[in-house]
């Protein structure tokens, strides 16, 4: 029967640097000494989520969108070219060092795929980043739908030809992957806890990595 290891592309597979870019794209507007960043960049996440959450539209636009109403928050003034840098700057992003080796030695078992938050243009050059063939690239732009709706998901299952049962879920995004997955009756589920934060039991079962260099091995590869 077959297998297929899912990957949620960034924050897992891809250096999703986007606090940083954001940063050095607002830089010549920040008042570093009046601006809590971090509390900058939390809503500038937390905005990002509630847009999921709501009807479909293009990843590109939710990231204008969301940077809008962040700068808007915190005072600073927003302008179109801030969200065309955002987004100009995603498809740059590459793999995790340990990422590539990872999906090779995983290939020699399993089909490998990504289900990911992105629209089809952005991820193509993240994928050409890591530089390994993966069998099927799903993303919201296809599903009409973003994680963690379950739509998101059945239509990944639909795609690849499977029943969750034969899928491997591998991912960093607790709320958009982990949470929404639990009753999904998948055959697997792996977190890659890169920040080290506490997870819950009340989502297990679940592996725990913190990075992908110990996936072959945990899958039998």
């Amino acid at each position: 029967m077959r297998q297929i290891v899912t990957f949620d592309a960034y924050g897992t597979l891809v250096d999703f640097q986007l606090g940083p870019t954001t940063l050095k794209v607002l830089s010549d507007r920040l008042d570093l000494d009046n601006l809590d960043v971090d509390e900058f960049l939390d809503d500038f996440r937390v905005m990002r989520f509630q847009a999921v959450l709501e009807a479909y539209r293009p990843y590109h636009e939710i990231l204008h969108s969301s940077l809008r109403m962040a700068m808007r928050l915190h005072g600073l003034e927003y302008r179109t070219s801030d969200g065309d840098a955002l987004v100009e700057a995603v498809p740059t992003f590459g793999p995790f060092p340990e990422v590539p080796d990872a999906l090779r030695a995983l290939k020699s078992k399993y089909e490998i795929a990504i289900i990911t938050n992105s629209d089809d243009n952005l991820i193509a050059r993240n994928v050409e980043n890591i530089g390994v063939e993966f069998d099927y690239v799903i993303t919201a732009e296809q599903a009409g739908a973003y994680k963690p709706d379950r739509q998101t998901f059945e239509h990944a299952f639909k795609t690849m030809g499977v029943e969750p049962s034969q899928v491997i879920h591998t991912a960093q995004g607790w709320e958009y992957d982990h949470i929404p997955t639990r009753d999904l009756g998948l055959k697997r589920r792996v977190w890659i806890n890169r920040y080290g934060r506490p997870g819950s039991a009340d989502y297990q079962p679940y592996d725990e990595l913190t990075d992908l260099s110990g996936l072959p091995k945990l899958l039998g590869c």
